[in-house]
Parts: structure tokens; C-alpha cells; sequence
């Protein structure tokens, strides 16, 4: 069979139409599939971009920018550099990594009964009652039972507040505001627990930070959020769980020398 000129013009368009609709643009006959735009495009979606003509063209001049850029840097040599070669596997190694865990947690999606029990886990260790405390950290257990015994003296526990190292508390009398004994570290939350409304501890509590003289000054029912609220960060923390155990698995098993 034989075609004529018109014909063939019309043959060699539609092979080629396809092809030329797979890429961007062709740098220095180098072809740059437009595949690369939705993949950029998609990434900058994740930081807040909108996918609108616009960008799409700033994409398009950029991808263009980076092919001259990469095609100039081939031709100086960079790419044989030591130092860059070991950034580039450094890069490669972080991609593919982040790609095998995105990949894990999609094959492996948190449940509704893990949610739940995490939640439940959570409002338990928080308990039930929150507590409006006060306290005044020093340095030394002494200076600790000086002021507890200026307290049994009548001093102003705010006024007494102002020398503590909790500079956070120091500038509000050493409010420590309304929060669950889960909130503090167990040897101050034992000591506040055990408090009446009104009282302060007549023996310093030592903690990692230092010695505490803690005031209670109410107790009322935990407000605790509602599992809607706060589903979001505890399915990220369950899947951050789930990858540490992962790869802990993974090394683990791999033959290590």
C-alpha cells in the first residue's frame, strides 16, 4: 500500500500527538513528561497551594528551568563530586524510605477499636477530677521548709511565690491554672492528690526539678474532649507507633555485622 503525501502527514501527526501529549516540553531534546506537573503539583496541594491554572504554569516554567539547570550540571561533571554523590543517596534513601512507610501505614490503617481503646487509655490515666493548684520551686529542700514555715506563720503564699524558680508561674502567685494529676510528674500529682481544699504540704516534695510546697485551691469534675476532637491525634500517634514497631521489627531481624 502506498499513501499519499497528505496521507502520510496525516499518519505521522496521529503517532506523534500522543507522545507530545505525554510531555511538557522537550529541553534540548530531552523530554520532560507532563506527568511531572500533577507529581509537583500534588506535593505543593500538601502545603496549602490550590491547584488553579496559575500554578500550573508557574510548575511548567519551573520543571523547564530545573531540565536546563540539570542537563548544565551533567555536562560540568558535579554529579561525579564525592560529597554530592553522597547527598544524592542521602536524598534517595529518605525518599524511598518515606515512600515504604506511607506505603506500611495505608496497608496497615489504624482501627475504630484501637482508636477507642487509645481514648479510653487516655481519659483513664487522666482520671476523672482536675485540680487547681499552686506551688513555689526552690533549689534546696531548706529554703523549702523556710517557707513552709512562713506559711504556718501567716505569710501570703502569692507573696512567697514571687522567689520561685517556676518563672511561670512565679509572675501569677505560682498558679499552676485548672489540669489532671496526669498532667505532672508522679511525686508532685501524690502530693497534690493528698491535699484538702486550702491546705499546702507542711514537708517539701522533692522532684526532678527540685522541692516543691504545693497549695490546693479546688477540685472539680475532669473535662475531658470528646473523642471527635481529638481522633485526629491519636490515629497519628497510633500510626507513629505502628512504624516504630515496624522498622524495630525490620532491624531486628536483618543480619547486622
Amino acid at each position: 500500500m502506498t499513501f499519499k503525501p497528505a496521507h502520510l502527514l496525516v499518519v505521522l501527526l496521529a503517532t506523534a500527538l500522543p507522545a507530545m501529549a505525554q510531555n511538557l516540553a522537550v529541553v534540548n531534546g530531552k523530554a520532560i513528561p507532563s506527568a511531572r506537573v500533577d507529581a509537583m503539583v500534588k506535593q505543593l496541594a500538601t502545603q496549602g497551594q490550590q491547584d488553579t491554572p496559575q500554578l500550573r504554569a508557574m510548575v511548567k516554567q519551573e520543571l523547564i528551568n530545573r531540565e536546563v539547570l540539570m542537563q548544565e550540571a551533567e555536562k560540568s561533571g558535579v554529579a561525579s563530586n564525592p560529597e554530592v554523590k553522597n547527598q544524592l543517596e542521602i536524598a534517595r534513601q529518605s525518599l524511598l524510605i518515606r515512600a515504604l512507610m506511607i506505603d506500611y501505614v495505608k496497608k496497615n490503617p489504624v482501627s475504630d477499636a484501637e482508636i477507642q481503646a487509645e481514648y479510653d487509655k487516655a481519659k483513664a490515666q487522666a482520671g476523672d477530677k482536675e485540680y487547681h493548684a499552686y506551688h513555689i520551686l526552690v533549689e534546696k529542700e531548706d529554703d523549702a521548709k523556710a517557707i513552709i514555715s512562713k506559711l504556718k506563720a501567716g505569710a501570703k503564699f502569692e507573696e512567697l511565690a514571687k522567689q520561685s524558680k517556676d518563672t511561670g508561674s512565679a509572675s501569677k502567685g505560682g498558679d499552676l491554672d485548672w489540669a489532671t494529676p496526669a498532667t505532672f510528674v508522679p511525686p508532685f500529682s501524690q502530693a497534690m492528690v493528698a491535699l484538702q481544699k486550702g491546705q499546702f504540704t507542711e514537708t517539701p516534695v522533692k522532684t526532678e526539678f527540685g522541692y516543691h510546697v504545693i497549695k490546693l485551691d479546688d477540685i472539680r469534675a475532669a473535662k475531658f474532649p470528646a473523642l471527635e476532637e481529638v481522633k485526629p491525634q491519636i490515629i497519628d500517634g497510633l500510626q507513629q507507633q505502628k512504624v516504630q514497631a515496624y522498622q524495630q521489627a525490620l532491624v531486628k531481624k536483618a543480619k547486622i555485622q
